[in-house]
C-alpha cells in the first residue's frame, strides 16, 4: 500500500510538480491549496507525511504546523521559500522534521520524505502476495527465503509492488528509480527479467509481473 501524503500548496504549479513527481514514486497525494480545508481533512483521513508550504491563504504555514502538531503525530516537511535561518530555526522549534527551502530538485523532496518516514518507522515491512519487503533494510523475501536483488532491482520490484494492479510504463520504472534518465526501454525489460528469474515467475504464465503490451507491466501477485 502507498504511503499517504498530504500536500498543502498553495502554487498551482509548484502543487502539481509535486503531485506528479510523488506519484511517479508510489506515493499517494492529496492536494490543498486552501490550509483550512487540509486541516478539516486531516479528521477525517490519514495521512502518512505532511508537505507544508508557509506562504497561504488566510492562515500563516506556522500556524498550520503548529495545529497539526497540537493534534497528530504525523511528520512534517516544510516546502518553503523563506529560507532564511530564522524561519528554519521557527519551523524545528515547532516539531516540525525537515525543511527545504526553494527552489529545490523534485528527487530531493523524495530523499528527504523517505529519510523522515524511515526515522517515524513508516517502512515498516510490507507483505504482498508471497513476499516481505523490508523497505528499510532494502530486501525481500519470499515464502521465508531471501531473494538476492541488486540494488536497482529492489527500486524496480518495490515500485511494481506499490502500484500493484496498475500498468506502468518502462519510462515511469525509468523515472521512479536510479536508473539514467536516457536508459533504454529493452534495459528496463533486461531487469526485470532478472527479477523473474531470481522469483521464478514465467513470462508467458506470470504469477507475480504481467508484460503489458505496447506500455509495460503490472504487478498482479
Amino acid at each position: 500500500m502507498s504511503k499517504e501524503v498530504l500536500l498543502i500548496e498553495d502554487d498551482r504549479d509548484m502543487q502539481r510538480l509535486i503531485v506528479d513527481y510523488l506519484t511517479g514514486y508510489g506515493y499517494g497525494v492529496t492536494p490543498y491549496t486552501d490550509p483550512k480545508e487540509a486541516l478539516s481533512a486531516m479528521k477525517e483521513a490519514s495521512y502518512d507525511i505532511v508537505i507544508l508550504d508557509l506562504m497561504l491563504p488566510g492562515m500563516d504555514g506556522f500556524d498550520v504546523a503548529r495545529a497539526i502538531k497540537a493534534e497528530s503525530s504525523v511528520p512534517i516537511i516544510i516546502s518553503s521559500a523563506r529560507g532564511d535561518i530564522g524561519n528554519k530555526i521557527h519551523g524545528y522549534e515547532l516539531g516540525v522534521d525537515d525543511y527545504l527551502a526553494k527552489p529545490y530538485e523534485p528527487r530531493e523532496l523524495v530523499l528527504r520524505i523517505e529519510a523522515v518516514l524511515r526515522r517515524y518507522g513508516a517502512e515498516a515491512k510490507l507483505t504482498v502476495s508471497d513476499f516481505v519487503i523490508d523497505e528499510a533494510g532494502r530486501s525481500v523475501s519470499m515464502e521465508g527465503y531471501p531473494i538476492e536483488l541488486t540494488p536497482l532491482e529492489f527500486e524496480i520490484f518495490l515500485f511494481l509492488v506499490r502500484n500493484r494492479g496498475s500498468n506502468v510504463s518502462r519510462e515511469q520504472i525509468v523515472h521512479a528509480t536510479s536508473l539514467e534518465p536516457e536508459t533504454k526501454g529493452r534495459t528496463v525489460d533486461m531487469h526485470i527479467s532478472n527479477i523473474r528469474l531470481k522469483i521464478g515467475d514465467d513470462a508467458r504464465e506470470p504469477r507475480y509481473i504481467k508484460s503489458v503490451w505496447g506500455i509495460g507491466y503490472r504487478f498482479i501477485g
